[in-house]
């Protein structure tokens, strides 16, 4: 799959297929789009192209938005890549792009700059300036520019019962096993392991503090959680922490708080993990985060998460 911001990978003697939308998440809602595009652009013999946008255009017209995304573009890409398509354009959010007119984004981007010859759309799809153009509009515009619309219809996209907004709902509850079915995958994070306080190596549940590389990637609710990850082609199971990291401060013997940090602790697992990207899995939820009197407090509830995160793992 090639990926691009710019429309020159376009020329006049390539038409293509096309699809528009956000794709946050690349859920079961989005998967159907895009076999959907993938068969009919393979059934024309033409290449198939996502257009997307980033910044989302929340972050640039509502610039106090707190969204947070599913998916980083380049997670986006990988997965749908893995789908067949063959081009994935990432295009410049801007105020002044939001500002386009409709006719003008048909005509300038779908028509002149991508060369659409079919344009496969859902049925509440809006866009143009103030997105007062609707699938109808589309359509005409089908018949001025040469090009054709496959609406996907409300049928088709409601029985599924999925959208991005609730999984986001979901991983804000810490159901990652919801996320999980919607998604047709685990939620993922990934991030570079950076250097701690290593408390937990003391306590002899060394943890790895993940560095998340995506500035606004949604983190699920905080807590404890079972957890998968790759390291040289194999699987490691383990268990991760999200929240305010309390301790004990040994010398004055209080409880401390932190910022929000996410640590994981992989089961059977020695390597050196410092400086490297981990890419996380989420498996299931075990509890909410705690706080704790003592160190051997702490210690006591690591030693029953671990019994309880390996009992759900030998269920898999």
């Amino acid at each position: 799959m090639i990926r691009t911001q710019s429309l020159a990978e376009f020329n006049k003697e390539m038409q293509t297929v096309v699809t528009i939308g956000t794709f946050d998440g690349v859920h079961l809602g989005h998967q159907k789009i895009i076999d959907q595009l993938v068969r009919q652009a393979k059934k024309l013999g033409l290449p198939s192209v996502v257009l997307t946008f980033f910044p989302h255009p929340r972050m640039v017209l509502q610039q106090d938005s707190q969204i947070r995304m599913l998916q980083s573009i380049d997670e986006r890409a990988e997965k749908l890549e893995a789908l067949g398509v063959d081009y994935l354009v990432v295009y410049p959010f801007t105020k002044e792009f939001s500002r386009m007119h409709a006719q003008d984004f048909v005509s300038e981007i779908l028509v002149h700059g991508l060369h659409a010859k079919h344009i496969l759309i859902g049925y509440d799809h809006r866009f143009g300036r103030n997105r007062n153009a609707n699938i109808e509009d589309l359509k005409r515009y089908g018949v001025s520019f040469n090009f054709e619309v496959t609406e996907i219809s409300a049928r088709e996209i409601d029985a599924l019962a999925v959208s991005s907004t609730k999984i986001r709902k979901a991983l804000q509850k810490g159901d990652v096993q919801k996320a999980a079915t919607f998604l047709g995958a685990g939620y993922t994070l990934s991030g570079k392991v950076v250097s701690g306080k290593k408390i937990g190596r003391d306590l002899g549940f060394p943890t790895a503090n993940i560095a998340v590389d995506f500035v606004h990637k949604l983190i699920p609710k905080e807590g404890v959680y079972v957890v998968r990850t790759q390291w040289h082609g194999q699987e490691v199971f383990g268990m991760l922490n999200i929240g305010q990291n309390p301790t004990v401060n040994r010398e004055e013997n209080k409880t401390t708080t932190a910022q929000q940090k996410i640590e994981v602790h992989l089961f059977d697992f020695s390597e050196d993990l410092y400086n490297q990207k981990l890419v996380i899995t989420f498996l299931t939820h075990l509890r909410a985060e705690q706080k704790f009197d003592s160190l051997d407090q702490l210690k006591e509830q690591l030693k029953a998460d671990q019994k309880k995160a390996r009992s759900f793992l030998s269920t898999l």
